[in-house]
């Protein structure tokens, strides 16, 4: 499974994006799917995560209500819509794969066996 994350770029402060993320090689449906990002100087940090169904999804607590994950299994994509964007936002926007998540550790990146190259968002201030 290769992941390939896009849609990242430059945006205003209260603006919105909408990340992509495919795979090339494989499905994804098999796999629970993760976003994960890293701002300069900090270490990374969980974002979202959705499980193989789509029916189960969990939120960093800084984008609830923000931020949404969405899996299309039907288009081997997974997406990451984000609105009301502020500058603590900037930061590489990964995504991930893995199985085997139980509730404690799908927020673990260690737990996530492939990784996308990466997307930047910035936010304006």
């Amino acid at each position: 499974v290769q992941l390939q994350a896009s849609g990242g770029g430059l945006v205003q402060a209260g603006g919105s994006l909408t990340l992509s993320c495919t795979s090339s090689g494989g499905t994804l449906r098999s796999y629970n799917m993760g976003w994960f990002r890293q701002a300069p100087g900090k270490e990374r940090e969980f974002v979202a995560a959705i499980r193989t169904s789509g029916g189960s999804t969990h939120y960093a607590d800084a984008v609830k209500g923000r931020f949404t994950i969405v899996r299309d299994n039907a288009k081997n994509t997974l997406y990451l819509q984000m609105r009301s964007l502020n500058p603590e936002d900037t930061a590489v926007y990964y995504c991930a794969a893995g199985t085997g998540h139980i509730l404690s550790t799908i927020r673990e990146a260690e737990r996530y066996t492939y990784w996308g190259q990466g997307t930047q968002v910035t936010v304006s201030s």
